[in-house]
C-alpha cells in the first residue's frame, strides 16, 4: 500500500499474463478476484464502478450499461462471450444468495479499494507477476494498453477511442496514461547509432 499523499503510478499487465492469471486464480478457487481482474481488464472500468456492480447487471447479458461514478458519463459495454462464460462460472462457484453486489467480503460488505489493492499486491507476490506497481488501477490500464496494442495500423483511431472511453480531454493525456510518451522518447534515443 502506498503512503498517504504519495504519488505512485500503476503499471499494466501483459495481456497473456493477465489471461493466465485469471485462469490460475479460478483454478485456485479465488473466484472473486479472478472475476474482478477479468472485468477490470476487459471493460476498463474504474475500481469504484467495478465495486458497484451487482450480479443482476452482469449475468446472462450481452452488454451492460453503467453510469460512471466519477464522470457521471453513461457507458454501454459489450460482453465478450468467453467473459460471459467466466462470469457464469464464477457466479456458480461463489453461489451468492440473491442478487447482490458482486465483490462482497466474508463480512457481507463490498470490498474497499484499499483491501482490493492489498489483495492484488499479495497476488503479485504469490503468482510472481512481472509488474512493478500492481493495483486496482492496473486493470484499467491493462484494458487501455491492449486496445492500443491490438490497433496495429489504426493506432491513432485507438487513441481517439480510448480518449473517449477514459474521458480524457486530449490525446496527449491518453498517451501519457498508457505510458506511450516515455516509450516514444526512448525510441527516439534508440534510433541513434554510434
Amino acid at each position: 500500500m502506498s503512503k498517504k499523499f504519495s504519488n505512485t503510478t500503476a503499471d499494466y499487465l501483459d495481456w497473456e499474463q493477465m489471461l493466465n492469471l485469471i485462469h490460475k486464480l479460478y483454478k485456485d478457487e479465488k473466484y472473486k478476484i479472478s472475476l474482478l481482474i477479468a472485468l477490470g481488464c476487459f471493460w476498463g472500468l474504474r475500481i469504484s464502478d467495478l465495486k458497484s456492480l451487482k450480479w443482476e447487471e452482469i449475468l446472462n447479458v450481452d452488454e451492460i450499461t453503467i453510469v460512471e461514478k466519477k464522470t457521471n458519463k453513461k457507458r454501454v459495454i459489450s460482453v465478450n462471450p468467453q467473459l460471459k462464460q467466466h462470469i457464469l462460472d464464477c457466479h456458480m462457484k461463489i453461489n451468492p444468495i440473491g442478487f447482490q453486489h458482486v465483490f462482497v467480503s466474508q463480512k457481507k460488505g463490498v470490498f474497499t479499494t484499499q483491501r482490493i489493492n492489498v489483495m492484488l499486491k499479495e497476488i503479485k507476490a504469490t503468482y510472481k507477476l512481472n509488474i512493478k506497481n500492481f493495483s486496482s488501477h492496473s486493470l484499467r490500464k491493462t484494458f487501455g494498453r491492449q486496445v492500443f496494442n491490438m490497433s496495429g495500423e489504426n493506432s491513432e483511431m485507438a487513441l481517439i477511442k480510448l480518449m473517449e472511453i477514459f474521458n480524457h480531454s486530449n490525446m496527449g493525456i491518453t498517451k501519457r496514461y498508457l505510458g506511450l510518451k516515455d516509450e516514444e522518447i526512448k525510441e527516439a534515443y534508440d534510433l541513434l547509432k554510434f
